[in-house]
Order: structure tokens, then sequence, then C-alpha cells
């Protein structure tokens, strides 16, 4: 097997377990649910679970490791010519095109988050994780300290707001918003120096 297909493949198994907790989840409640209720429903052995999730709740979040170092990665690949707030504006628009083009897995995974306050505390984890390495990123694109200046830790914490801030409000309107949309409406009030509505 190629190194090629076997990545594509754990890709595909812990997308089938991620959508298999999020549907139970939703159908039954988190607590009614178990790591064999979603291995049964993905069709994989508990071992091969654990192979890809330490547990339910990180089943049902979904968050994939490696994605905070390719967002990194990413945002250190942006055309010189981008400030790092273009390049992460640029970047946030990216990424809400691609999720808004899965019209169920998105809606799904906000809605059974939604339901299930105890989550929070996890995704909060992996968010934070996420932007610690971003803001090594902005760090070292930008010439600064990361941990000791202000402006890389900022900015990462300030584009998950704005992320976070856009998923919210395209949950609020039951998902009928675009995506892109709201996440470019975030980042021109950014820009624009928060004023105040009127």
């Amino acid at each position: 097997m190629t190194s090629g297909l076997r990545e594509r493949k754990k890709v595909a198994t812990r997308l089938a377990l991620h959508e298999a907790a999020l549907q139970l989840v939703a159908e039954h409640g988190l607590d009614s649910v178990s790591v064999d209720d979603i291995t049964a429903r993905a069709d994989v052995s508990p071992r091969t679970f654990f192979n890809y999730f330490a547990s339910k709740d990180d089943a049902v979040i979904g968050l994939d490791p490696a994605m905070a170092q390719r967002q990194a990665e990413a945002f250190l690949a942006q055309p010189e010519e981008r400030s790092a707030v273009q390049s992460l504006r640029a970047m946030a628009h990216q990424q809400a095109v691609e999720m808004a083009e899965d019209p169920q897995l998105w809606p799904l995974r906000l809605q059974v988050i939604d339901a299930h306050p105890a989550l929070l505390a996890r995704l909060a984890a992996g968010f934070g994780e996420s932007e610690r390495t971003l803001a090594a990123a902005v760090a070292e694109r930008t010439g600064t300290r990361g941990g000791a200046d202000v402006y890389p830790t900022l900015l990462a914490a300030v584009a998950a707001a704005v992320m976070r801030t856009a998923l919210h409000r395209w949950l609020a309107t039951d998902f009928t918003a675009s995506l892109p949309a709201l996440v470019d409406e975030a980042w021109n009030a950014l820009e624009a120096g928060l004023p105040t509505p009127n």
C-alpha cells in the first residue's frame, strides 16, 4: 500500500468515526452513546477507535490533531506582499468556503456541540493549542516573539474569535446565511476598528 493511499484510508476512517459519533449523539444524546456504539456504527473495532481518538467526546468534537500545524504552514506559505492580517483573512475565507461545501458535517457538528455544553471545555482546549501554534507562525513571519510580544498571540486569538463568531452566527441563521460572507463581515468589522453599531 502506498503512503498516499494509507494516509487517505486513515483520513477516511477518522472521518467515519467522527460522523458516527455525531450522528449517534444527535439521535440519542451524549450520555447514551458509548465507544462501542460508535465503532459498531462505523464498522471498526474499538482498538481502531483508540488509534484515532482518546475518548468518546474527542470523537464527537472530531478535531484533527494535524490541523494546527497545517494552518501554521499555510500561513507561512502566504504571499509575502500580504500582511499577517491579510493572510489570516484570506485563509479564514477559504476555510469557510470549504466548510460550507459540506452541508451536513459542519451543521451537525455545531448543533451537537451547541446542545451539549459539556463538550465546550474540550473544544476550547483544542482551539487553545491551535492558537498557540498559529501564534508561533505569526511570530516567525513578523519577527516578533511568540508568548512574549502581544502581536502574534493577539492576532492568533483574534483569527480564532472571528471564525467562532461566524460559526455561531451561521448556527443562529439555521445555516441559511453564507459562511464565507459571515467570516468576511467579521474581518471587515475588525479592520474598521470595531465601530459601535448605529
